[in-house]
């Protein structure tokens, strides 16, 4: 997935401000305590931390 998706999905599903916040915020435990930017800047795939963040907000499944 490209970074570009990741941006438009992720503010799609949140929206812009919060979903801006999720990312630089909020530590996903799949990721050893990493915030979705650092782990998509440590060189994890942002489908993984997209689908990492919907497991974590309860998004249903066929948006993941």
């Amino acid at each position: 997935m490209r970074l570009t998706e990741f941006q438009d999905l992720l503010h799609a599903e949140f929206g812009t401000t919060r979903g801006d916040m999720l990312l630089s915020d909020h530590t996903l435990a799949s990721f050893g305590g990493r915030t979705g930017a650092q782990a998509i800047e440590s060189g994890i795939d942002p489908r993984d931390v997209w689908r990492a963040l919907c497991a974590d907000f309860d998004v249903p499944r066929d948006r993941w």
